[in-house]
This record gives structure tokens, sequence and C-alpha cells, in this order.
């Protein structure tokens, strides 16, 4: 078994969250968040930022680390167990351009409950909904009253 780690961002524009959506030859298709390997000499944070930048053009900046997530998959010649650390990030504009180099064909900005229900794989969806009540409990503190985007709160 094979042991990685990546890093990557949910970032969050005016509320919106952003998404890539991933076409890899017909055989992997799904809406996804920015993430990628940690390359060497880099910290987690370099490669979140990094990452976001490279796979959907997006300058961001980082508010707090959200959590870890953990998967396994088959790779080419042994099993990979991948940690992904996540982190809140905010963007000034919804300005975003997907990778192609990467196999992102498409990248934008969701509502919450629409980028809950477009993500493919439930661990990402576990750390949207981390993501969201982060950023609403940071808004929530720093104005001083509730925010004024529903937090919906999904199973």
């Amino acid at each position: 078994m094979i042991k990685t780690v990546s890093c990557g961002g949910v970032v969050i524009c005016k509320g919106k969250m952003l998404l890539l959506y991933k076409d890899y030859k017909q055989k992997y298709v799904g809406w996804v968040l920015p993430k990628g390997t940690v390359e060497i000499g880099e910290n987690h944070q370099m490669t979140a930022l990094r990452e976001v930048k490279e796979e959907t053009g997006v300058e961001a900046r980082i508010v707090k680390y959200i959590d870890s997530s953990q998967y396994t998959f088959k790779g080419r010649e042994d099993i990979i167990n991948k940690t992904v650390h996540w982190y809140l990030m905010t963007a000034d504009s919804f300005y975003c351009k997907p990778q192609r180099e990467e196999y992102f064909i498409d990248a934008g900005y969701y509502k919450y409950y629409e980028a809950y229900h477009l993500l493919k794989f439930n661990d990402e969806k576990h750390i949207l909904k981390k993501a969201y009540d982060l950023y609403n409990e940071l808004r929530r503190i720093k104005t001083g009253r509730e925010p004024d985007e529903k937090n919906i709160r999904l199973k």
C-alpha cells in the first residue's frame, strides 16, 4: 500500500462555493473540489493554494484549516491510501478557469445546497458542509448577527 498526502480548498466567494467538473476519458466524470499532491519543499498551506490556483485559476486566501479526509483506491500497481488536508478559502471574484491538462472541463461557483448535491464523493460533501458551517460561524462572529444565506443542514 502506498500512502500519499494531498491538500485542497473549499473556496467561497460571496457565499458561493467553487467546484470543478472533471471528465477523464469518459472513465471518471463528476464535480469535485480542487486538490492535489504535496510537492517537495511545500507545506500543506502552500500546496492547497497552489493546487487551487493551478486547477481553477483562482487567487484564493486561506481563512482556516477545516479537517482531513481519507480514502483508498487502486492505482496502476498498488493500492493508494490518500489523506487530504482541507482549508477554508476566500476569493474576491467569481473568475475561474478549469485546468484542461488535468481533464477539468468546467468550473463555477454554486450555492451551498447546489454544490452539496453536485459533488460526486461523500467525503467531499462532508468537507463542504464543515466548511460552510465554519464560514457561517466566522461571519456570525465578525458581524455579530446571523448570515444572510440560509444555513441549510443536510443529513
